[in-house]
């Protein structure tokens, strides 16, 4: 049972750990993208008529991420809702990768454009954010 709970912890981790910018990609390549490097992630059919966005799922119920996305379905934001024991391993991930530039906040750039990385703590989750840097 310890093997099997270190394993799940090790794929979730690995699985949070890809990073999941996917601003400017549009629906088709997100799609694409979480098929090809987040297989334990799964689509969810959801409808909403105040904005538009894809949102994906793992078998764990440890992680939620959404992509928020334009009128011509090109993401322009994402959010991750995690499980508030994979925060350390995500802010180690975070602190690695990017720019920290305040308490829970990092700045990733990319294609010379500039992405703000916020983590908001809740009381049994925490969100990732990320959006265009203004």
């Amino acid at each position: 049972m310890k093997s099997f709970t270190l394993a799940a912890i090790f794929i979730i981790t690995n699985m949070i750990a890809s990073g999941q910018n996917l601003i400017g990609y549009d629906s088709r390549e997100i799609k694409k993208y979480m098929k090809e490097n987040c297989k334990d992630m799964n689509i969810n059919d959801v409808r909403n008529t105040r904005f538009k966005y894809l949102k994906y799922s793992d078998n764990y119920d440890n992680q939620t991420v959404l992509f928020f996305l334009s009128t011509d379905s090109v993401c322009k934001s994402v959010r991750q809702i995690c499980d508030l024991s994979l925060k350390p391993q995500k802010v180690k991930e975070f602190n690695s990768i990017y720019n920290k530039v305040g308490e829970n906040s990092w700045i990733e750039t990319r294609n010379k454009k500039d992405y703000l990385v916020v983590i908001r703590e809740e009381e049994w989750t925490f969100i990732v954010t990320i959006e265009p840097a203004k």
